[in-house]
């Protein structure tokens, strides 16, 4: 797709991460699209292609405070959130917070857990905010998770269920680097890892306010319609068994809105509904079983939808 000149902002960030990741810019953007639009990312892929030290990077440049959460087997929710421990001196329950309580949180194979730890983070992804014992308590802002899962056919892993796939705005691969770019990994690993080096490029009040910028961005009747078109067009396909909710139309346009910020435009086309849809709606979506037996993927049904959907042709600056 067509792409203007870069924020200067932004651009300088992923320069930043790109000092530590070499060859994938395309996820970097993606990934500040999310934290940008207050959404959240679910990473799928093999282990050791650098989906941690993507989430690093990313704390560092914008200096929030970083924690990381290893899911296991035998991980418990009060481990994910924090539990209250009775004080016999003061006579009373104190909360010890749990790692959740960060502004970026990695999620490190996510889909090693069981479901009911997996739940843990649905109230925090959701709401911002953590129940325990009854009591509420508010996660900082800005609050961003970025999980990583190895594949499902993986030994040793379970599915996450829909209800938790949904609260990520946006789920996408990193892939195998090409020759190049594994050889200057190698080149780089016999150095001192660039990441103890990096600095911040904004605090988190400038990130804060590059957040609150996004929702200012415009979005035109015509794109929305062709939002809600997409998204309809998922719940008729014949290989479809269930369908993306309002939610994933709600998804499809806060990313937009990130998208075209990234680019320095304050309002959304309708080439940024084309390149985001797949990363926005394919999680969203049940194929039924004969379309999983042909080996048809819910992310060439979201293209082929999107294909079929007639294109918006006015002009949308306002």
């Amino acid at each position: 797709m067509t792409k203007i000149q870069m924020n200067p902002v932004i651009d300088q960030i992923l320069t930043n991460i790109e000092k530590v990741m070499i060859g994938k810019r395309d996820v970097a953007e993606l990934s500040l699209v999310a934290l940008l639009a207050g959404g959240h990312v679910l990473l799928e892929d093999v282990p050791g292609v650098g989906k941690t030290m993507m989430v690093r990077a990313l704390a560092k440049s914008v200096n929030a405070s970083f924690r990381r959460i290893q899911f296991t087997p035998d991980l418990l929710p009060s481990d994910v959130t924090g539990v209250s421990i009775y004080n016999p001196k003061d006579m009373e329950f104190q909360f010890r917070p749990g790692p959740l309580m960060g502004n970026i949180i990695l999620a490190d194979e996510i889909n090693r857990t069981s479901p009911k730890t997996q739940s843990a983070l649905l109230e925090g992804m959701e709401e911002a905010s953590v129940t325990i014992d009854g009591v509420t308590h508010k996660l900082q802002k800005p609050f961003f998770v970025m999980a990583t899962q190895n594949p499902i056919e993986y030994e040793g892993t379970y599915p996450l269920p829909e209800a938790q796939l949904d609260r990520f705005l946006l789920k996408m691969r990193m892939g195998y680097p090409d020759i190049q770019e594994e050889m200057e990994v190698l080149t780089r690993a016999q150095k001192v890892p660039p990441i103890e080096d990096l600095q911040p490029v904004i605090d988190l009040d400038g990130l804060r306010t590059l957040q609150e910028k996004i929702k200012e961005v415009f979005v035109d009747d015509t794109i929305k319609r062709y939002i809600v078109d997409i998204v309809r067009r998922t719940r008729d396909h014949g290989s479809v068994y269930l369908g993306a909710s309002p939610r994933g139309s709600i998804a499809l346009m806060k990313a937009a809105q990130g998208f075209a910020f990234l680019y320095n435009r304050d309002y959304v086309l309708p080439d940024d509904i084309q390149y985001l849809a797949p990363f926005v709606l394919a999680h969203r979506i049940i194929l039924k079983s004969e379309a999983k037996f042909e080996g048809i993927s819910a992310e060439q049904i979201i293209k082929r939808v999107v294909e079929r959907v007639p294109v918006p042709v006015q002009r949308f600056v306002r």
